[in-house]
């Protein structure tokens, strides 16, 4: 979090706001109301893949896209079935981040299905 604020402040770009946590605590109803849904949510969740609630409140708030980052091909699978409701992947990304294992993450865009937004 603290390389995206730097960054994002290099680079002269003021319409952020960056968040850590588990998403099922942080994107609640009243952090919408407050705050607004937001343009992109950047997901990174654990090997078990996105909770339940977590799908449910971003089907519900349908930000423009999200980008989903993945250590397990197959729980980002079955999220991205589940997210397919209202989502289309764009493109899909492997990154080999550690070289000689059998570890892969695998970076996701997707576009809310009645975006015309790429």
């Amino acid at each position: 979090i603290e390389d995206a604020k730097f960054n994002s402040g290099i680079n002269n770009i003021d319409n952020t706001i960056f968040y850590a946590g588990d998403m099922k605590d942080i994107l609640t109803a009243e952090f919408i109301n407050a705050h607004g849904k937001p343009d992109v949510v950047i997901t990174d969740p654990p090997r078990a893949g996105m909770h339940a609630d977590v799908i449910e409140r971003l089907l519900e708030m349908e930000a423009e896209k999200i980008v989903y980052v993945s250590c397990n091909a197959g729980t980002q699978a079955r999220d991205l079935a589940l997210l397919n409701e209202k989502y289309q992947v764009l493109r899909i990304k492997p990154v080999d981040m550690f070289p000689h294992t059998q570890h892969v993450e695998n970076v996701v865009l997707l576009r809310l299905k009645n975006s015309q937004d790429v």
